[in-house]
């Protein structure tokens, strides 16, 4: 147990992705036709947007030479992040297109004065003013291809449904294509059998081939958005900081908290019940020796078990076996202590090893993998799989058992893992169908041990 090689390694789960419509189920997809709406909406919002970016702007530059040009180039440049905001929204909504929220406002100063310098700075509302500017001439040419296709297509499609239409109210047979009436060219109209045909048969094409039209103007409208409407990388990077920041606070607290209760209930009760006892057995001493021999022979039984429950406590802290001798032998060590029938076969392949945060971040989740095994599985059969890939380290559970892990339920120790490994840039994947079998995936990032 504790092979190195890499014999039995398992692909890497990379998750279910979204897959869009099939060819048949797209002109009735939910996503075609919430992309349609959105490019719809398109031209009269980049309409009025377009206008009041260019009126406010153009305002303000006017009016620069005197002091009113500064607070009406503030105001446009705040509107702007104003309909920023609410296209974010739209393709959140209408496109599936989840971002970040861009960081608000912060003056350096209070007073008029100090909002107006961070106005005027804020790349965000000028970008979102230049998608403004960007949206009239693509939310056009955009609106235009798709209403026309997909609007030609339907009719074109249902052509013989309607074109009674023609001969009872119009007074033609069909549609005109040709001629320009009395006296001019011969008129030619389709009505025969064959053309209504034809007809329907480039509306089939029209109607099956136009939700990906819309599908690919779609996509230059989330890529406008992403570009120019969400927040910066540095932005992201730092609240994403933050958000770790705070993970890593609250579970060194939780952990802080675990040991202090553990210490309390465990050992330093039964060591404060050992003193008592050896205080007994001294008054005992002279006049009853033997009454105190058995009270000492049951002390130094319980200096056993406090000496045991320390142990395990600093097992939990940080395993001796992992700073001395490593990932190999430490989790072939957890691996004999899982209640797994078949046991635990335990393959590490690393050449060096990593950072010693890294390595015990690594460490106490396959302990808590394998914990979970045993006692919410019935799996019979188990493996751990550790590997560096580039500069990531690689660790695959897998077992056997039911399945249905997740976390999806707050406060269970998967959701912990998640939020740990998160914390150092590190990814957490699960493949769990009902049924069985499990494969949990955890990427850390790579530090060599100095």
């Amino acid at each position: 147990m504790g092979a190195a090689g890499s014999a039995g390694r398992r692909p890497v789960p990379g998750g279910s992705a979204r897959r869009g419509p099939g060819l048949l189920g797209a002109p009735f997809a939910a996503r075609t036709w919430k992309e349609f709406l959105h490019l719809v909406l398109d031209l009269p919002i980049a309409v009025a947007s377009f206008t009041y970016v260019v009126v406010m702007l153009s305002l303000g530059v006017g009016l620069a030479v005197t002091f009113m040009g500064i607070p009406v180039l503030a105001a446009g440049v705040a509107g702007a992040r104003g309909w920023g905001a609410m296209e974010r929204a739209r393709a959140a909504a209408l496109l599936d297109v989840r971002m970040g929220r861009p960081s608000p406002l912060q003056p350096a100063r209070p007073g008029l004065m100090g909002w107006l310098g961070a106005v005027l700075r804020d790349g965000v509302g000028w970008r979102s003013a230049l998608y403004c500017l960007l949206m009239l001439p693509w939310g056009v040419f955009g609106f235009t291809v798709s209403v026309v296709l997909w609007t030609y297509g339907w009719a074109m499609l249902s052509y013989p449904a309607w074109q009674w239409v023609l001969p009872a109210f119009a007074g033609q047979p069909g549609l005109q294509i040709y001629g320009d009436g009395p006296g001019g060219r011969p008129e030619i109209y389709l009505d025969s059998v064959p053309e209504v045909a034809g007809v329907c048969a480039v509306g089939v094409v029209l109607v099956f081939a136009t939700p990906w039209v819309i599908h690919g103007l779609a996509n230059v409208n989330r890529l406008m958005v992403r570009g120019l409407l969400s927040p910066s990388a540095l932005t992201e990077r730092v609240r994403e900081l933050e958000d770790d920041r705070g993970t890593v606070v609250d579970t060194a607290a939780a952990d802080l908290r675990r040991i202090e209760r553990d210490l309390h209930d465990g050992a330093q009760a039964r060591l404060v019940a050992l003193a008592m006892d050896l205080g007994l057995a001294k008054e005992k001493l002279d006049h009853d020796p033997q009454a105190a021999a058995r009270m000492v022979d049951a002390a130094h039984g319980e200096v056993k078990l406090a000496l045991q429950e320390l142990r395990d406590l600093a097992r939990g802290i940080h395993p001796a076996i992992l700073t001395d001798r490593g990932l190999d032998a430490a989790l072939s060590s957890v691996a004999t202590r899982c209640t797994v029938p078949g046991g635990v076969r335990v393959t590490v392949d690393l050449d060096t090893r990593p950072a010693s945060a890294i390595e015990g971040i690594a460490y106490f989740t396959v302990s808590e993998l394998l914990t979970n095994i045993s006692k919410h599985t019935t799996a019979r059969t188990a493996t751990v799989d550790v590997w560096r890939s580039d500069n990531r380290l690689m660790i695959q559970v897998h077992d056997d058992g039911q399945g249905g892990a997740t976390t999806n339920t707050p406060g269970t120790g998967l959701t912990g893992l998640t939020e740990r490994i998160h914390a150092v840039d590190g990814v957490f994947m699960i493949d769990s169908p009902h049924g069985g079998p499990t494969t949990i995936t955890a990427e850390l990032p790579w530090h060599t041990r100095s």
